[in-house]
């Protein structure tokens, strides 16, 4: 591993495990980072999927005690009693992840194949236009009145699971349009990120699946530098998730996704110029 390849694995990790808790898209947002840094576009969406496996870690341990019981009750499951108290966190689980697989799968094919026709600055451009649009998602959520549930039911599971899948796009915020859809169908904020969080882990390990299934292997990075960039993101995100849940309800991340997909507009709009 050269000197350059640390770094951007280094890089990459620590955006990885900062980008993940927040309303904005960590792939996207990645896959900024790393084509400015001169990694190809298709590498690059492919990294930013398969980094995610870092701060997959870093949830699991940090939900470790919910994961547990839900594990537990899995034993005991019954389709009459799929979404009662005792059974709805793994029936959400379950086909949630099903229906991202049913969506997802084929926007991943689609935006593979896409991202390798793009130039730089178009790509970069695409990512801002998918912040953006991801921003008045989150804007108007903000307007909806809380309800106070925190139980899901089998509609949510199947609308998260959905809207999860189209965030295998680059620039949609996974943890945005899931709990914005959450908070749209009454979710207190905090129910909403530990129910959208609690989903990224199958979601992510089976998008890190799908991307070396696709890149044949690691997706165009050696085995150190990939082992450093996913300790990195591991550790960064364990030590950022808890301080980011604890603020928030005060920071407008609608206005976060405006400002960093305005700017790679203009940006992307500038290397394409300039390419």
């Amino acid at each position: 591993m050269t000197t350059t390849d640390l770094a951007v694995a280094v890089l990459a990790g620590i955006v990885q495990g900062i980008v993940e808790w927040l309303p904005v898209s960590s792939q996207g947002n990645l896959a900024l980072v790393l084509t400015a840094v001169g990694v190809a576009p298709e590498q690059a969406l492919q990294l930013a999927l398969f980094l995610q496996v870092g701060t997959t870690l870093s949830a699991v341990t940090y939900y470790r005690e919910e994961i547990r019981v839900a594990v537990t009750a899995l034993p005991g499951w019954r389709p009459e009693t799929a979404y009662d108290d005792t059974n709805a966190l793994i029936s959400y689980l379950i086909v949630a992840s099903g229906m991202t697989g049913l969506v997802g799968i084929p926007l991943y094919i689609f935006a593979v194949d896409l991202a390798g026709q793009l130039t730089g600055g178009v790509f970069i451009a695409v990512i801002g236009v998918l912040l953006i649009l991801t921003g008045i998602l989150q804007l108007k959520s903000e307007s909806v009145a809380m309800g106070g549930r925190d139980h899901p039911t089998l509609t949510d599971s199947l609308l998260v699971g959905a809207v999860q899948g189209v965030a295998i796009l680059p620039g949609v915020s996974r943890s945005g349009v899931t709990t914005s859809t959450l908070l749209f169908r009454s979710y207190d904020p905090p129910a909403a990120f530990r129910l959208s969080f609690l989903l990224s882990i199958p979601a992510s390990l089976g998008a890190a699946g799908l991307t070396m299934a696709g890149a044949g292997g690691l997706p165009g990075i050696s085995p150190s530098a990939a082992a450093t960039a996913l300790i990195v993101s591991t550790v960064v995100g364990y030590l950022t998730i808890d301080a980011l849940m604890r603020v928030v309800d005060r920071i407008p991340f609608w206005a976060v996704c405006f400002g960093l997909g305005g700017l790679a507009v203009v940006g992307g709009g500038v290397v394409s110029i300039v390419v």
